[in-house]
Formats: C-alpha cells, structure tokens, sequence
C-alpha cells in the first residue's frame, strides 16, 4: 500500500527499530525492494535523489514506482530524496510522491529554514510528508567531499530550533556519515545522535548508509535513527549479478535480469534485518 513517511516512521521511531530507504532508478531495483519488503513483512521506503536522475528522470521512475507501491502487500513510502531544487520538488508531489527531502542544507541557516517552512507547508496541505536536513553530510569522495566534516555536524540545540520553526517530519543529520563508498571506516558521534533526538523527538535519518558497520547501524537506530538510506551498496550489487550471469553464461539481457534482482535482493534482505523492520508490516 503506498503510504507517507509518517506512516512508515514514527512506528519505527516508537517501537526502535528502523527502516530502509533504497533508491531505486529502474524496476529491477524497485522490484528488489518491494518483493524482499513483502517477504519479509516489512514497511519500506523506496525512490530516487535529484542527483540520480541522469540515470532515470522523475516522471519514469514515478510511473513504475508508485503503481508497484500501491498493489504491494505491505507498507511503502515513496520518497523523492535529496531534492535540490523546489521546482523538481514540486514535480516530485504532482507525479504522486508521497515523501519529499528539500535539502537546502548548504545554503545559510536562516534560508534553509524560510525554505523548509515554505514547503512544509505546500506538503502538509495534500498530506505529503517533508524530511530536512541540518549540518551538512557531504561525500566520501568528488565535488561534495568537505575539507573537515566535524565543521558541519548537526548541533542538537540549533536542530531543537529548525525542527521547531520548519515543522518537517523528520530530521537529517551529520554526524560523521557521508555518501557513497568510505575510503577509511566511518566514526559516527553516537552521543551527538541521542541528543538531538532527545531535544527534537522526530524520527532522525541517517544518508551515507552503505559501508557503515552492522553495530554502528544498530546503536544509530537504538539512539533514534528511524530511516537509513542506501544506494550504494545495492547499486554495486546489481553490477555484481549482472557479471555473474555473464559469468554464468547468460548472453542476453534477460537472461541476466534475475541475476542482478538476486544479488540486490540479498542487499535489501540483509538490512532489513539489521534494521529489525522485519515482521513490522
């Protein structure tokens, strides 16, 4: 059934466990999500960021993802992450998205709040749910890498403030994650985590999840972490079945398709069940 975020979150964030947010840039990836989700009985978020969509724009990704979501089994928010930009954020809820992330975190603090607030209010409005991010979580790697990321980890008494003045629904934090692959183990400030969680009580998402430990996922979520997101460990997986079908000798593309759902299915399965969201549905 195609929920909001709070739908999926603040049980999460009640009953202290968490829930996967996966991108999803084509229907092999979707089908990835939401078959392992309902054979696990478990809520999950699914969609695609503003960075990704070189690889599928907004109105494709809309067209298998929200009909799939709406004939699943099991609870499934569609979630439009990382969005840049309040025009392909407009897009996003008129395609029928029901979560929206505005990131408007590198910009001053007192724009990301006048920005954030505006769309609360637009979402609110049709009952779409609004994600926010303060402090900035930047890349492991490329243009977004920050010189010293502990310069933008989120305060907890500022995030008490943006939380107050934005009304979002839930929080993104910084708080020594970041995106893609990392070259060195991740250190993440747990006290930091529990603070802010305690000063906000939202539901607090932690971006960069790929590569980080099963214990550092499992003290996040027990300190307040309700949504993790992951991109790149279920992207490589993909590349990983489609060479083992070639491997395997397959030699068309739909030969290997159920060698790439299969590996990404292993991904889902495997944080599902780190996060407890299992039997959740």
């Amino acid at each position: 059934m195609l929920v909001n975020m709070n739908d999926i979150l603040l049980p999460a964030r009640k009953g202290g466990y968490g829930v996967g947010f996966f991108n999803a840039v084509n229907i092999e990836m979707a089908r990835a999500v939401i078959e392992t989700a309902e054979e696990l009985h478990a809520p999950v978020m699914a969609g695609t960021a503003e960075v990704l969509l070189s690889a599928m724009e907004l109105e494709r990704v809309a067209e298998y993802l929200i009909p799939m979501a709406e004939k699943a089994s099991v609870p499934v928010c569609i979630h439009y992450d990382h969005g840049l930009t309040f025009e392909k954020c407009m897009e996003a809820l008129k395609l029928g998205f029901t979560s929206i992330m505005y990131d408007c975190s590198t910009a001053s603090y007192e724009e990301n709040v006048e920005k954030v607030a505006e769309m609360v209010k637009i979402c609110h409005a049709t009952n779409i749910t609004v994600e926010g991010e303060l402090g900035h979580v930047g890349d492991n790697a490329g243009a977004g890498k920050l010189e010293n990321p502990d310069d933008y980890f989120t305060d907890p008494e500022t995030a008490a403030d943006f939380v107050a003045k934005t009304g979002v629904d839930s929080l993104a934090v910084a708080v020594g994650n970041a995106h893609g692959d990392y070259a060195f183990p991740p250190k993440l400030d747990f006290e930091r985590i529990q603070m802010i969680s305690e000063k906000t009580g939202l539901p607090l998402v932690l971006h960069g999840g790929s590569g980080l430990s099963d214990d550092d996922f499992q003290r996040a979520v027990k300190l307040g972490v309700a949504k993790v997101n992951i991109f790149t460990d279920i992207d490589k997986a993909g590349k990983h079945g489609i060479e083992a079908g070639i491997a395997a000798g397959m030699t068309s593309m739909m030969g290997l398709i159920p060698y790439e759902i299969a590996e990404m299915k292993k991904v889902v399965k495997e944080k599902i069940l780190l996060f407890g969201s299992n039997g959740r549905a």
